[in-house]
């Protein structure tokens, strides 16, 4: 039977669009504090195909660990957290409609983006192909930075791409108060995924995807994660002492509070489900409500 589109949607793992859409309108909210927004049909065709390219890159990196093995072998998941989709291993899609599934969810976001070039400049074509770019290249061979390590610093990259383009669109150029504000909210995002690979990392050891996680042991993750959130305060705190935020962007700093929750479980048991299924949702939690706390504070 051929999958309905309640399969096709849920296929892209929507839930995890969130920190995409997030960040897009952390990078309207930077044009509406530098005065420098346009229109309201640009910002909804910017978002729009946005999570487009986020749902593609979703779904390719189901169809590559499903050639890995990574996602047959994976009995220690968080659902719905980690693991992928697994609608290729429940037989709900097959890898060949995978694989033009996700194929085809950043194909289309190619004409998109010519119609944006038309109304935003040339240079809105090399922040675009960045971040698309970085989506496929984090799971897709002959890269695969996820398997090198790299995956963290691709995803920081990426995010960083989807704010700077979602106001690049609006403003024609990119100020430091966006430029700022997307280095702040990138590692959160980073975060999440590093946070999710620590119950698949038994896996992702079985079919060489070589993870930080898996190169260094869960016992970096309580580290690498404080890190992470670290790096996003501290940037935060540059730009609104050098002014390049307003000051009522420290009100972002409500996302501690799920952040320490997040820690707190690392830091009494890694690898222990229990305390991991308290780890993750926090970790995606302090992820959106700094970007969210951040967007409004550009806002007020």
């Amino acid at each position: 039977m051929y999958p309905g589109l309640g399969v096709w949607f849920a296929a892209t793992r929507p839930a995890f669009l969130s920190v995409t859409f997030v960040g897009v309108l952390l990078g309207i909210a930077s044009t509406i504090h530098d005065q420098t927004f346009r229109s309201i049909p640009l910002a909804m065709v910017a978002l729009f195909f946005a999570l487009i390219a986020h749902a593609g890159a979703n779904v390719i990196n189901d169809y590559y660990d499903a050639l890995s093995g990574c996602d047959d072998t994976n009995t220690e998941r968080i659902t719905p957290f980690t693991g992928g989709s697994r609608f290729i291993q429940d037989g709900l899609l097959t890898q060949h409609q995978t694989k033009l599934f996700g194929y085809g969810l950043l194909a289309s976001v190619i004409p998109a983006g010519f119609f944006l070039l038309t109304q935003s400049g040339l240079d809105l074509l090399w922040i675009g192909l960045a971040g698309l770019m970085s989506g496929w290249a984090y799971s897709a061979p002959p890269l695969k930075l996820q398997s090198r390590g790299l995956g963290e610093i691709a995803i920081m990259f990426a995010w960083v791409m989807v704010t700077l383009g979602s106001a690049f669109v609006q403003s024609h150029n990119l100020s430091t108060t966006t430029i700022v504000a997307a280095l702040a909210y990138a590692p959160l995002v980073a975060n999440v995924l590093f946070v999710n690979q620590i119950p698949d990392r038994n896996a992702d050891a079985y079919a060489g995807k070589k993870t930080l996680i898996v190169r260094h042991g869960a016992s970096i993750a309580l580290s690498g994660s404080l890190l992470l959130y670290l790096g996003s305060v501290g940037i935060l705190a540059i730009g609104v002492v050098q002014g390049y935020l307003p000051g009522a962007c420290l009100f972002a700093g409500i996302a501690a509070i799920p952040a320490i929750r997040s820690l707190r479980a690392m830091y009494q048991s890694p690898t222990d489900p229990m305390m991991l299924r308290a780890a993750i949702p926090m970790a995606i939690l302090s992820c959106l409500l700094f970007g969210s706390a951040l967007t409004l504070g550009l806002l007020l």
